[in-house]
């Protein structure tokens, strides 16, 4: 029998829902949980303004058509399918692309400072895998300008009282607590499998806590460190995902990491240059002759290679980013036509973004935020001298396996507590840490939107999951939370104590420097079996040396050595996943590219890869579960939903390739595909 009230527990306990992670995911998923006056407990691993979608810099899609270009959500759609190499269930998608608008115009009302064309309409740019202008943006600060928004708006929240049934506010109870500065460590699961809290660390005191929580929302982003140098804030470590992985979660394609083909090239990290740089017109060159030791700006035009215009004379410089990369990685590595560096007389590893063709006033009215970076870290002017830049690892289409539920349009049905579950009941995941809307390569600027979108959907499915609950996690017995909080803090006193007497400890940020390089080296845009096989022994290495690490601090406040060693251990499991699912995959699709094993192959691998942990150490794939939502049980396969839109070969070399509006060829009837991948029985 449900609660008789989704306010109050039976015990008179006000019922909350625990919010993991405050980017945009996060944000979005609390603001639709409080419009329906459903209390938050929000945790944050960083200030909320310093979460990674701060560093969002091109823009978001929405297929708004102000330009008269002839776009359409159902060409976004198209587009999407089409650029993920059709390994993403469509109906997430086309739901997606039809809210864009919308959403766009929504962060316009927020207050979002978007750039706007002189006569005062929304102005959009040209991302990768379009020919459409279709990408809103805030200067080259975008997502900084909606985090910030969001912010806001979850703020207004934290001051506003909790009111029960009859309309009275509940003394001292808040619509949404924020809890900054805060460690997800694990979820909390009854004695029937439900997730019915967390378990988290207080970074400044390190106290470990219980949270309770009626359901529990992932939205703790992706695993850019499990890779060292990325794009990505260092706090990417893909540990909460592997918490709840290691917990029974399903993770799925977790293989498919996205190289971002323009970054900064640096010792420490690599910074993006967005693909904006390449939307509002840059070039990416290098000499002709790789013997060429001049300066750029010595190198007349025809002495130029724009190799991206030779070989994709279509898209040029912005096909999407799977296949920008690998071109830049064979015309840098493989033929060695690198940029000339005087200091090593070898041509490195980069390549030319060229924007001095293009007027300074126009630039920094568009791209101003991203050029202060190049000028501040590379110490060049990018309006007066080309920047060098070259692929750098971004983004995991992979993530936590979540659900959907269509309705008979092929989009998805509102309200449904199927949509963003994962298998294990209550526990739910949006934002880059799950796996829905990218397929095998994620279309620039659809980031932004899957987050956003997946809170809009996100919050009204856990409401509806809460209503359905036979009992409130807050009229549990207490020995469930206590057992929970005890093995976390025991974990953490055996981190804290191990290996104190041993004469030869590891040291667990060297080994985060060994296991980065080798999947930096092994694991990103080309690969290799026997390499694979290289780094799945090297990970069964590291499994063994992790457990010989000795803390570098013991202090117990504000204790960041501890920390790192268990994200570090995550981190070794979700290395596993990545290169055992790449070594399992013979085919090439999106940013999966193998050599040897050049094309696609839908008879084998059009399916997604659906990983279960056993133990450390080991992966167990499957093709097929099932779990339960809200009381019924849901059959789950591997098959991919590609109902709506046929799959067909990728070829960009022509325009109009991905687009209806150009060919006419997608968005035809399709021959009857794979159909739905989950069925309610």
């Amino acid at each position: 029998m449900a609660s008789k009230t989704t306010v109050r527990s039976e015990g008179g306990k006000v019922r909350r829902v625990v919010v993991v992670g405050g980017g945009l995911a996060g944000l979005m998923t609390v603001i639709k949980l409080c419009e329906a006056k459903v209390p938050v407990d929000l945790l944050s691993l960083v200030p909320v303004k310093r979460s990674h979608s701060v560093c969002a810099q091109g823009g978001i899609n929405a297929s708004v058509n102000t330009k008269g270009e002839g776009d359409s959500p159902q060409v976004h759609l198209e587009e999407t399918a089409y650029g993920g190499d059709f390994l993403a269930n469509q109906p997430p998608v086309r739901g997606m692309a039809e809210a864009a608008p919308g959403i766009v115009n929504m962060l316009d009302r927020m207050g979002v400072p978007f750039n706007r064309t002189p006569e005062g309409l929304l102005d959009f740019r040209r991302f990768g895998g379009t020919l459409f202008h279709r990408t809103a943006f805030a200067g080259a600060t975008t997502g900084q300008q909606l985090l910030y928004a969001l912010d806001e708006q979850v703020r207004r929240f934290e001051v506003e009282d909790v009111v029960d049934d009859h309309g009275v506010s509940i003394p001292g109870e808040k619509m949404v607590r924020k809890f900054e500065m805060w460690d997800f460590l694990e979820p909390i699961l009854d004695d029937s499998g439900v997730c019915v809290g967390a378990v988290a660390q207080d970074l400044k005191t390190m106290q470990i806590r219980p949270f309770l929580g009626d359901a529990v929302v992932l939205a703790t982003g992706g695993p850019g460190l499990v890779f060292g140098r990325s794009t990505n804030s260092v706090i990417c470590t893909g540990t909460a995902a592997i918490a709840a992985y290691k917990a029974g979660a399903v993770y799925a394609n977790g293989e498919f990491i996205q190289v971002h083909p323009t970054a900064i090239p640096g010792a420490d990290k690599l910074r993006l240059i967005s693909e904006s740089a390449r939307g509002e017109g840059g070039r990416i060159w290098v000499p002709k002759d790789k013997a060429d030791k001049r300066a750029a700006n010595d190198i007349p035009e025809r002495e130029r290679d724009y190799f991206l215009e030779r070989m994709y004379p279509g898209y040029g410089n912005l096909v999407p980013r799977d296949i920008a990369s690998r071109a830049l990685f064979k015309t840098c590595f493989h033929e060695g036509r690198g940029i000339f560096d005087e200091a090593t007389g070898k041509n490195e590893l980069a390549v030319y973004l060229d924007l001095t063709h293009k007027d300074e006033k126009f630039l920094r009215a568009k791209l101003a935020g991203i050029l202060e970076i190049y000028e501040k870290f590379a110490g060049v002017d990018p309006y007066k001298h080309p920047m060098k830049v070259f692929p750098a690892v971004h983004y995991s289409m992979g993530g936590l396996w979540v659900d959907y539920e269509a309705d008979a349009r092929g989009s998805l049905k509102a309200g449904s507590p199927r949509n963003h579950a994962t298998n294990l009941p209550g526990l739910y995941a949006v934002g880059e840490v799950d796996y829905q809307y990218h397929g095998a390569n994620r279309l620039g600027a659809n980031s932004l939107l899957s987050c956003i979108y997946g809170g809009l959907v996100t919050g009204p499915a856990v409401a509806s999951y809460r209503q359905a609950m036979a009992k409130s996690a807050f009229d549990l017995p207490k020995s469930i939370f206590e057992k929970a909080e005890k093995r976390a803090t025991d974990d953490y006193a055996r981190i804290l104590t191990q290996n104190t007497d041993a004469k030869a400890p590891e040291n667990a940020y060297k080994l985060h420097e060994e296991l980065a390089e080798t999947m930096l080296r092994d694991c990103t845009i080309e690969r290799d079996n026997k390499a694979l096989d290289g780094v799945l022994a090297k990970i069964g290495e590291l499994d063994l040396r992790v457990k010989s690490v000795r803390v570098t601090d013991t202090s117990q406040r504000v204790n960041q050595g501890a920390q790192f060693v268990r994200h570090l251990e995550n981190m070794l499991v979700l290395a596993r996943v990545i290169a055992q699912g790449a070594r399992n995959r013979d085919e090439s699709r999106g940013a999966h590219y193998k050599p040897d094993f050049p094309r696609r192959d839908d008879e084998r691998f059009g399916r997604t890869t659906l990983a279960v942990h056993e133990q450390v150490g080991s992966v167990k794939f499957v093709r097929a579960f099932d779990y339960t939502c809200a009381g019924e049980t849901v059959h789950v396969t591997d098959a991919i939903d590609t109902s709506l839109v046929t799959p067909r070969e990728r070829k960009y070399e022509q325009a109009g390739a991905a687009s209806a509006a150009a060919t006419g060829k997608l968005g035809s009837e399709p021959e009857s595909k794979s159909g739905a991948t989950t069925e309610a029985r």
